[in-house]
């Protein structure tokens, strides 16, 4: 049909899908939807990133960073921590560039990209990075505030403009106060902080323009340090010598000494942790995707500008440091620009402008965060609250939420205490981030083409190593806490979350490596020491085949494991193919019966058709079914067992799998005898083993092996060809494959508890013990442990040699002749009789088994003696409970390493 084919084009996104689901949450997003995207590059990515680097680190830190460090060991910790970050830069990139980007930046790259669980939970740890990272500034701005304004020490009252007193409830109310004025200005929205941060921009980079000037035009002098620990009487004297040799080769090497605010000793990793603070706005930008013209434009460009500039910035500034301050200066007076400015009041300003601008982007990058992660329904109702907006589409409420937290974590009290985790949580989502590239990466996916290119998988390799290795090098402690934390959301997520639309990587990587594999199974170095069952069950209707398909779930031992089904029709009369939609109930069948099984289905003219196709097609490469597997044909009523089957019986679901109601006991079959027979004759033909069962209606395996009654349940063994006692051995093919399969069934968890019989027919004057002796050998030589149990047949054998006889009321003499039907032409026959006392003989070996294997033997030649053929296996295995006739045609035993 012609409308058929005019489906609506696939509007390509980093969270690709359709459907009910996400057509409900289109309709939440209305609000949000409503607001047009306004922000460009400049003022969208390139001002918050540069303010939110150029913050603390800059004007309070990078002092204390190149006092303890060194100017050496400084440029080489910019170095690591910019390798670090120009890789994860990179990554971010390549994932903005490969499709349209919604609001939640980093979390929304993450989860579109490696799925549910990894974003969901990165997502948390990025809304707390951002959380601490803000806290970290309020702190850092309480900080600036009391050195300018606050009391000195040892003085219970101030004089001129030191006026705020000076203690951890005060520092905390200072930063309770100007973390509200964070909040009016994002509870505005994203228009208005774009506009304050331009406003703050311009004042930072003229505070930067006159910071590089007065390294120049200040003369030398001695700067009074008041310390906090003494007091106010005395002082240490700090240094400004103004351009000098000496001064500079002092601050080359390292001189870590105890950090006046908190009283710890400083080293390399923990004043590389609050250095790396002044890195990690790099997402600033991409957590305002949301409301970014252009994000996929704005995104790159915008943050590659932003971090090559505050790079050159900082080794600038940690120069004219180190060439101009000396040590006790850069150790122990963090607000030392201020005193060494050709204009104070500026730099005071500049300190105030560019903390408050970084503690407001993370702010409102932590509540876009938490906004797409209750959009997304990842944890249900506890983020609930979160969705709420305003009418311009402002999420008002996640932002009062982020608030909260980031007021909770106030309470840490001192910047340098939380540098720290805020590093190891950035550093987590940084690596997350290259993870997600390089999965993209290696998936090969055809719908990977990033237009941003300069990226390889090695760079998303090292920046996964480099924040790795930082992270642990920071503090351990906190690094294991993170990732122990990370992996609890990840298995939280991974059982709880509802599915997604948004596409899994990991269902693309193991495409990539499944297929890489399958090319390196080879079936020309196949050995019988590694064969492994591969099943191909027909399946008419599952409703009636729930206990079959758990049983040979049972039997497949970790290998392939095949549901087939033939639909009888036509394709060339069809508008369209009617197996597409049976797919999903399929799947969700197998999903509720918990078996490890493929599905395949078939259209063919008739179930023999069908079977032969899927013989011939099923499987991959080294991957194909060597062993067919059928329900017993016979004229029992067919009973509706997925019904009752314990995946269904346990939960209050109804069955929502869409098979048809199964056949009535007086309509036709689908199937005639000689067709079935034919299937089975078609396998042997194409060398696959065969394998019919019958009676499994009545296998209650969970009451049959969880019984604690002794003797514990057992597996009976029928190795001889019942139907051929002229030729009864016990070690041809199928004999030895018919004991494999009963040995792999035991060997399942479900069936550990059970006991193999194993049954030798034996003869009057045919030295039984010495066959017995033979069948131990050879079951001590396959690591076969089974207990084996001689039968006389004297009496059943003796029915083979009289003249075939039929049934009380069966056929006529002259019909009498091809009743022996499984036997070739001029070999002796053998009559129904002889058939119902072997099947008497082994249902009188008690007690009753679990199960039964029996030997199957081939269907004859002449396919019109097909139906005698069936018939003859109906009485062999009539009452008998659960039977498997098998017939082997491959050899799957060795006796050897």
């Amino acid at each position: 049909m012609a409308s058929s084919e005019r489906s609506a084009l696939l509007t390509y996104r980093l969270c690709g899908g359709s459907g009910e689901d996400e057509r409900g949450r289109e309709r939440g997003r209305a609000a949000a939807a409503a607001t047009p995207r306004k922000l460009p590059t400049f003022l969208g990515v390139v001002v918050p990133t540069l303010l939110s680097m150029f913050s603390v680190v800059l004007f309070l830190r990078l002092g204390f960073v190149v006092g303890h460090a060194g100017l050496y060991q400084a440029l080489a910790m910019f170095a690591v921590a910019y390798f670090i970050i120009g890789m994860t830069v990179l990554s971010v990139c390549a994932i903005a560039t490969n499709g349209a980007l919604d609001a939640g930046g980093a979390y929304y790259m993450i989860s579109r990209a490696l799925g549910p669980e990894f974003g969901g939970s990165i997502g948390i740890m990025f809304f707390l990075a951002n959380v601490c990272g803000s806290a970290l500034y309020v702190l850092g701005l309480v900080e600036a505030v009391v050195d300018s304004f606050g009391i000195p020490p040892g003085q219970k009252v101030g004089s001129g403009i030191h006026v705020l007193p000076q203690s951890y409830w005060y520092e905390l109310l200072y930063g309770t106060i100007l973390l509200a004025l964070c909040l009016v200005v994002c509870l505005v929205g994203a228009s208005i902080y774009a506009k304050a941060t331009f406003l703050i921009f311009l004042i930072v980079a003229g505070v930067l323009g006159t910071i590089l000037v007065s390294f120049f035009a200040t003369r030398p002098l001695g700067v009074p340090i008041r310390m906090p620990h003494l007091n106010s009487s005395e002082t240490e004297n700090g240094s400004f010598t103004g351009f000098s040799l000496a001064t500079l080769r002092e601050n080359l090497g390292g001189g870590y000494g105890v950090d006046y605010t908190t009283g710890q000793m400083m080293s390399f990793s923990t004043v590389f942790a609050v250095m790396f603070n002044g890195c990690t706005g790099i997402m600033a930008g991409s957590n305002m995707s949301g409301d970014l013209k252009r994000p996929s434009y704005s995104i790159p460009r915008g943050t590659i500008s932003a971090v090559l500039f505050t790079y050159l910035v900082y080794n600038l500034l940690a120069f004219l440091m180190c060439a101009t301050c000396n040590r006790t200066l850069l150790q122990k007076d963090y607000g030392f620009l201020r005193d060494i400015s050709i204009f104070p009041p500026l730099v005071t300003v500049g300190i105030y402008a560019a903390t408050l601008s970084a503690a407001m982007s993370n702010l409102i990058g932590a509540s876009r965060i938490l906004y797409a992660l209750a959009r997304d329904d990842l944890f249900g109702r506890a983020l609930a609250l979160a969705k709420k907006t305003s009418a311009s589409g402002n999420p008002i409420m996640a932002v009062i939420l982020s608030w909260l937290v980031v007021q909770l974590v106030l309470f840490s009290g001192k910047l340098n205490t939380i540098a720290g985790v805020v590093t190891t949580f950035f550093l987590l989502v940084y690596a997350t981030v290259n993870l997600a590239c390089l999965a993209l990466e290696w998936a090969s996916a055809p719908n990977f083409r990033p237009t941003f290119r300069y990226f390889t998988w090695h760079t998303c390799l090292l920046g996964i190593a480099g924040c790795c290795v930082m992270m642990f090098l920071i503090s351990p402690v906190s690094a294991s806490a993170s990732l122990g934390f990370l992996l609890i959301l990840l298995l939280a997520l991974h059982y709880l979350s509802p599915s997604s639309t948004w596409g899994y990587i990991s269902q693309a990587l193991i495409f990539h490596q499944v297929r890489k594999y399958l090319l390196m199974l080879d079936v020309r170095k196949d050995h019988v020491k590694f064969w492994r069952p591969q099943m191909l069950l027909m399946v008419q209707n599952p409703r009636g085949s729930a206990r079959l398909i758990d049983f040979v779930n049972d039997l497949k031992k970790s290998g392939l494991y095949v549901l087939g089904h033939v639909e009888l029709q036509d394709l060339d009369s069809l508008p369209s193919d009617p197996l597409q939609p049976q797919q999903d109930s399929w799947l969700s069948l197998v999903d509720k019966l918990n078996v490890k099984a493929f599905i395949s289905l078939t259209l063919a003219p008739s179930v023999r058709h069908g079977v032969r196709q899927l013989l011939f097609t099923s499987g991959l490469g080294g991957m194909r079914p060597n062993t067919l597997v059928l329900g017993f044909y016979d004229d029992a009523a067919p009973q509706d067992s997925l019904a009752q089957h314990p995946a269904f019986t346990s939960t209050r679901e109804e069955l929502p799998l869409g098979f048809p109601p199964l056949r009535a006991a007086a309509a036709p079959k689908l199937l005639s005898p000689r067709e079935y027979v034919g299937i089975v004759a078609d396998a042997l033909k194409m060398l696959r083993n065969v394998l019919l069962v019958r009676h499994l209606e009545s296998l209650d395996k969970v009451w049959e092996l969880r019984r604690a009654a002794s003797p514990p349940p057992s597996i009976h063994v029928w190795p001889v060809n019942l139907l051929r006692p002229d030729s009864a051995r016990y070690a041809d093919t199928c004999s030895l494959f018919l004991l494999q399969m009963a040995c792999v069934l035991n060997m399942a968890r479900a069936w550990r508890r059970a006991r193999l019989r194993l049954f030798l027919c034996v003869e009057a004057g045919a030295m039984p013990h010495a066959q017995e002796d033979k069948l131990r050998q050879l079951l001590k030589d396959l690591r076969i442990q089974a207990q084996i149990q001689l039968v006389p047949w004297d009496g059943v054998v003796r029915l083979h040699w009289q003249a075939p006889r039929g049934p009380p009321g069966g056929p006529a003499p002259a019909e009498e002749e091809e009743v022996a039907v499984n036997f070739p032409p001029n070999t002796t026959q053998v009559s129904d009789e002889y058939v119902c006392a072997a099947n008497k003989m082994v249902l009188e070996q008690g007690p009753a088994p679990a199960v039964r294997f029996l030997y199957l033997p081939r269907p004859p030649a002449d396919t019109g003696l097909y139906p005698l053929y069936l018939r003859q296996l109906e009485l062999l295995t009539r009452d008998l409970g659960p039977t498997v006739l098998v017939h082997g045609v491959s050899a799957v035993t060795s006796t050897q390493l």
